[in-house]
């Protein structure tokens, strides 16, 4: 069994050395004076999320994948990000993955033992088809996950693109991969909880990488969703009060001109700007790559 106490997240934070004895107050401040950190972390490594991002920008124009890979919490938080995308981007389901060690019923109860073994990693890559256009991102907080690293050798073995997501310096974890993220957190306030700080890290890293990689594909105007998949209220809601605000319209006209775009931001927005029907929209935005603003001109 290999002593892993050397490694960052499993050291112990001074500051939280009586936790205990704290006052439930004492031990929020200590929380939030921790939390505060994450952000400095994950700034320091804004060259590389760029570079994470341009890499994924890339592989959504080519046909590939953007597919996360963990065990435990950091699975949960790559599936987490990944079911955001179809409702937020209107982005088929194989668009971005997320798989997790042990599969969709590790997403509740944790199955222990499975990320130990190679094999497993492999398996997953091989079943998720991973190919060339794809890239793959291995989220280990720990950096020392058996799972990732194999997942990250096989898709590296097939030449998709790979990246390494870790809260731990380079002498803790280093993988033979394209590109490597670090937010360096710190120890946890209960050792070894990543679910804490580098959980916080790790989730605002798999944000900034997808939705900046989105809005380069056209999938907003300004801050303004307009690619949402308005399928329930909130997003129908949501929708109309785009339209309405972008084109003037009064709500109930917003509404309407949402449903003869059959529910589609970009197209209704189209609609009313070029004078156009639902199916002359979807052909000028096809025209301009989606992009909103390249169409209406402003």
């Amino acid at each position: 069994m290999r002593d892993r106490g050397h490694i960052a997240t499993e050291q112990r934070n001074p500051a939280a050395a009586d936790l205990d004895r704290m006052t439930i107050g004492q031990a929020v401040a200590l929380m939030q004076a921790e939390d505060a950190k994450v952000a400095v972390a994950v700034a320091a490594e804004r060259a590389d999320i760029v570079r994470a991002v341009e890499l994924v920008v890339a592989a959504f124009k080519g046909g590939g994948r953007l597919i996360y890979l963990g065990a435990g919490t950091s699975g949960r938080l790559g599936v987490l990000d990944a079911s955001e995308c179809p409702p937020t981007f209107r982005t088929p389901p194989e668009m971005v993955v997320g798989v997790i060690c042990g599969g969709d019923g590790a997403l509740r109860r944790s199955v222990e033992g499975a990320e130990d073994k190679a094999e497993v990693g492999v398996a997953a890559i091989a079943d998720a088809k991973v190919g060339e256009k794809d890239v793959v991102v291995g989220i280990a907080a720990g950096g020392t996950t058996t799972f990732v690293a194999a997942a990250l050798a096989e898709a590296r073995r097939r030449n998709a693109k790979t990246i390494f997501l870790t809260c731990v310096p380079p002498e803790h974890a280093t993988l033979d991969v394209d590109l490597t993220i670090r937010p360096l957190v710190g120890p946890e306030i209960v050792t070894g909880s990543t679910r804490l700080k580098a959980g916080t890290a790790t989730k605002m890293v798999l944000n900034q990488i997808s939705t900046v990689a989105m809005v380069q594909l056209g999938k907003t105007y300004g801050d303004l969703m307009v690619d949402l998949n308005a399928v329930n209220m909130k997003l129908v809601d949501r929708g109309t009060r785009i339209i309405s605000s972008l084109t003037n319209l009064d709500r109930p006209a917003a509404h309407d001109l949402l449903r003869r775009a059959n529910n589609q931001v970009k197209v209704a927005l189209v609609m009313h700007a070029r004078k156009v029907d639902a199916a002359g929209a979807e052909k000028l935005l096809a025209d301009h790559d989606g992009r909103v603003r390249a169409v209406i001109g402003r």
